[in-house]
């Protein structure tokens, strides 16, 4: 296949040397190179089976408009642009493009997803959520964090979830949930070692998408990887 990086920064670069890895052909653009998705083209997209987007949240709106519009398939790992979704959904959808989104493509914070609305199910505890990540990270809270509140409301509406966000070094992403009671603390910890993981559950992605028309988030399809 070949794949069409958006993004040279450290999970674009690493997903681009993944994919590299696994027997794809890959290009690659940094944002001074697609300035205003102006490089999304149909010539330049000729031939891309898909497109896998690591930028900043308005430059991912501007690259799914461009992708889809022209019928493209595109993975978005970026956050932070979730107010558009729907506009996304409907693009795809009228287009005939195919669209993947997550908050986090690591397998291993999908099983930490599962976990959660699982540990959710609990009676008479509190529930809150604490977060790591690098400095230059743009969004706070993670993505990934305001997924696991979404899914712990999911199993108990209205209740209150604080998210703690702590900005550290070359911090990779690390998410505690921690549900308290008046008698125990349970925790569920991920902490990721390496962005390797993310990029690799990206690259699987784009392997999924080529060739399908319509929209899904990460964690509706990991099973099918």
């Amino acid at each position: 296949m070949l794949f069409l990086v958006l993004g040279k920064g450290k999970t674009g670069s690493l997903v681009a040397e993944v994919a590299r890895e696994r027997g794809h052909g890959v290009r690659a653009l940094d944002i001074t190179e697609n300035q205003n998705a102006s490089a999304l083209t149909a010539p330049n997209l000729a031939g891309v089976d898909a497109v896998i987007d690591f930028t900043a949240p308005e430059a991912a709106v501007e690259n799914m408009r461009a992708v889809l519009a022209l019928g493209g398939r595109i993975v978005v790992g970026t956050t932070g642009w979730y107010a558009h979704l729907n506009d996304m959904k409907a693009l795809a959808a009228r287009r005939g493009g195919g669209l993947l989104y997550g908050t986090n493509f690591s397998i291993g914070v999908q099983k930490l997803f599962r976990l959660t609305a699982e540990l959710a199910r609990l009676d008479d505890y509190k529930f809150s959520i604490s977060e790591t990540h690098h400095t230059s990270k743009l969004d706070a809270p993670s993505g990934t964090a305001l997924t696991l509140k979404e899914i712990i409301h999911s199993v108990r509406p209205g209740i209150e979830v604080p998210i703690t966000s702590h900005r550290v070094g070359d911090a990779k992403g690390e998410h505690i949930v921690t549900a308290t009671s008046e008698y125990d603390t349970l925790e569920l910890h991920h902490d990721a070692h390496s962005r390797r993981g993310f990029a690799l559950g990206a690259v699987r992605g784009a392997e999924w998408l080529a060739g399908k028309q319509g929209a899904w988030e990460f964690r509706e399809i990991f099973d099918q990887l």
